[in-house]
């Protein structure tokens, strides 16, 4: 399985660059970092760790819901260069960064170790039985992010991974610390564009901390996936893992059926003929995930939880009173899914979710035809929940930021079906393609219907979309493009348009003469913001 094979390492520039496409320099941009490296700090890099950005082509918003989605890598990464420093001048485990991008300052910090207490109660004063436990530490400005943060998200992981903290009571256990170094990022993914920026550099960071300290053994890509997943949280949001599987696991010139349930799971799947590319879009609007969480990405975590819970009372099926049941669980819970999940063909899955698609008009508020608000209060949502007060807000307010004059729950939970079986015929497309003789113009019409469907439903019901994103779209299918939706969290950054190969350059020319933000790009300009990608290998070193 793809998510057991250890991290890639290379010793040849050969072979580290054959993996990675040829829409890229990749050999002069690796090259260029090592060299500033050296001028920088007076020694070469010990280790340079990549990751790279991700396209999501279906399966928008339901990877926290626990549904596979099929991302692929594309070539645009995050490259971080490291060396340790002499560990008797500088204090223990402090990271000096810098950033080749002007608009990045140097930044310095040093994790510490703060003393907590065990064995009592929060409310209790410290009885003599309570333990002295000294905790790793490192601040992460939630609301003021910084470029640093997610370079510090990664690391507070391999720390907690890592590094064994030690009781203050017994100065016997081990007590590690890991080495001061000095680091240089550089990347390519844009900021806030839905290519996943922000998992690239967290998984590059947890990367080559975990490398410079020599901690890589027994990592696997599973192992990394899931470090750097709790690693973003730590900048205030909640991943459901899509976009950095994309980042760790995937190989080139596949897509990567992603799945979550039962466990994590991924399988390459191959894409129809070279007759088509991918073209990358973005529509200039920033999209801060982390900034504007508690109203969006959170919101929607929250929504999609609430529903999972509401729907299983209203088809019959047992939650427990704390937990926190999610719709692909309901799912196999309705279907009396076999122990272990369905076979990997799926028609278990898919059959459970063409009827859950029907299943779920049971969220819908019984007013919603009268006033046309399909969304209820939060009292409403408490009452449907069937919790107390107070417990409701333990078990799914307590954890998250959110904020919401009503939570949408039916719209959100039926986006979450439909994607879901989406991303499962598109699928079944490229894996029969494989197999058949078919019309390659069939299959790519095909795929570009689900793409469409999929952008409708990202914009009407999930309202993950904005002004510019359904303009962009639109203007794609004018232009010639199969299918064209939105990648990424949405509310801004990219879309991604299935476009046949000799029609690329045309299409591009298309896009920039009609849509508004493009008129005035040129050159290096132009090609930062629309452009066509090959589906690239997932994180490496060397």
């Amino acid at each position: 399985m793809a998510a057991q094979l250890p991290i890639p390492v290379y010793s040849s520039s050969d072979e580290l660059y054959k993996d990675l496409g040829t829409a890229t320099d990749h050999a002069t941009r690796w090259t260029n970092l090592a060299e500033e490296f050296e001028k920088r700090f007076g020694r070469k890099p010990s280790y340079i760790a990549r990751a790279p950005g991700r396209v999501n082509l279906i399966g928008e918003h339901i990877d926290y819901a626990l549904f596979g989605v099929l991302p692929a890598a594309i070539e645009r990464d995050v490259l971080i260069a490291c060396a340790p420093r002499d560990p008797l001048a500088h204090p223990r485990g402090s990271v000096n960064a810098h950033n080749l991008h002007y608009k990045y300052p140097p930044r310095s910090f040093s994790p510490v170790k703060k003393r907590s207490q065990a064995g009592s109660t929060p409310d209790e004063e410290p009885g003599e039985d309570a333990v002295h436990v000294e905790e790793w530490h490192l601040e992460i400005d939630k609301k003021e992010l910084r470029w640093e943060s997610y370079v510090k998200a990664g690391y507070y992981g391999v720390l907690n991974h890592s590094f064994p903290t030690a009781s203050a009571t017994s100065p016997d256990e081990p007590d590690s610390h890991p080495l001061p170094v000095d680091l240089l990022v550089t990347g390519t993914v844009p900021a806030g564009s839905g290519l996943s920026s922000s998992a690239a550099m967290v998984v590059s960071s947890t990367l080559v901390f975990l490398a410079v300290n020599d901690k890589l053994e027994g990592v696997s890509k599973g192992t990394l996936v899931e470090m750097s997943m709790e690693n973003e949280q730590r900048v205030g949001v909640n991943s459901g893992g899509m976009d950095q599987a994309a980042s760790v696991i995937s190989t080139p010139s596949a897509a990567l059926y992603v799945t979550f349930y039962p466990r994590l799971a991924a399988t390459p799947v191959s894409l129809p003929g070279k007759s088509a590319s991918f073209v990358l879009a973005n529509s200039l609007v920033t999209s801060e995930k982390a900034v504007h969480a508690r109203t969006r990405y959170n919101l929607r975590v929250v929504e999609t939880l609430v529903a999972a819970r509401v729907l299983s009372l209203r088809l019959g099926v047992d939650v427990g009173a704390r937990e926190r049941i999610t719709l692909r669980q309901v799912v196999g819970r309705v279907a009396n899914e076999p122990e272990g999940g369905w076979q990997e063909d799926d028609r278990g899955l898919r059959s459970a979710l063409e009827r859950m698609v029907k299943e779920v008009a049971l969220l819908r508020p019984p007013t919603a035809d009268a006033d046309g608000q399909e969304g209820v209060s939060l009292e409403e949502m408490i009452k449907w929940s069937g919790l107390p007060e107070k417990e409701f807000h333990d078990v799914y307010l307590s954890w998250i930021d959110v904020e919401a004059e009503h939570f949408q729950l039916y719209k959100r939970a039926k986006h979450v079906f439909s994607e879901a079986l989406r991303v499962l015929e598109f699928r079944d497309i490229c894996l029969k393609a494989s197999s058949a003789d078919v019309s390659t113009n069939d299959v790519l019409k095909k795929l570009g219907g689900l793409m469409d469907a999929s952008m409708e439903s990202c914009s009407k019901d999930f309202d993950c979309a904005c002004p510019e994103l359904d303009q962009l779209t639109q203007l794609a299918r004018d232009a010639g493009a199969y299918g064209s939706r939105l990648t990424g969290a949405g509310w801004g950054g990219c879309t991604v348009s299935l476009v046949a190969e000799d029609q690329v350059e045309i299409f591009i020319t298309k896009l920039k003469t009609t849509y508004p933000p493009y008129k005035d790009l040129e050159g290096d300009t132009l090609e930062e913001v629309i452009f066509a990608t090959k589906p690239s290998s997932g994180a490496c070193g060397a």
